[in-house]
């Protein structure tokens, strides 16, 4: 996953800055079916069909962060498209784009499906 501009400018404010940078308390997966910059925040998130941003939290280990339980959405009552990328945001609605990535394969969601991410599938590495 890549760190969006937005984070990346409040990571470097704290370190190296001393501004102080409030982690959220909660953070929230979003699917998309288009990222057109997602540095920037440009995405096309899904917006059809019961679909709401999920509650995700993390377990760090070393330099890697994986989700710490499976993240699943309410059954599609609409399609929602092909989600290609899914974003962290620090709210459910709105808020700041935190990081993003492309999944290894796109995924056609269709009215009755539920989109899952299993446990320790969605990780987040800083070298």
């Amino acid at each position: 996953m890549s760190f969006s501009n937005y984070l990346e400018t409040k990571v470097l404010d704290h370190v190296f800055g001393g501004t102080a940078y409030t982690a959220p308390s909660t953070l929230y997966l979003a699917l998309f079916t288009a990222v057109s910059d997602g540095e920037a925040g440009t995405v096309t998130e899904v917006s059809t069909g019961g679909y709401a941003r999920q509650s995700v939290a993390f377990t760090t280990s070393g330099n890697t962060t994986s989700n710490t339980s499976a993240v699943e959405y309410p059954t599609a009552t609409a399609n929602y498209g092909t989600v290609t990328h899914v974003g962290i945001y620090d709210a459910s609605s709105s808020g700041n784009l935190m990081a993003y990535a492309s999944l290894s394969s796109s995924k056609t969601i269709e009215t009755g499906d539920v989109f899952r991410v299993p446990a320790g599938d969605l990780d987040i590495t800083l070298d």
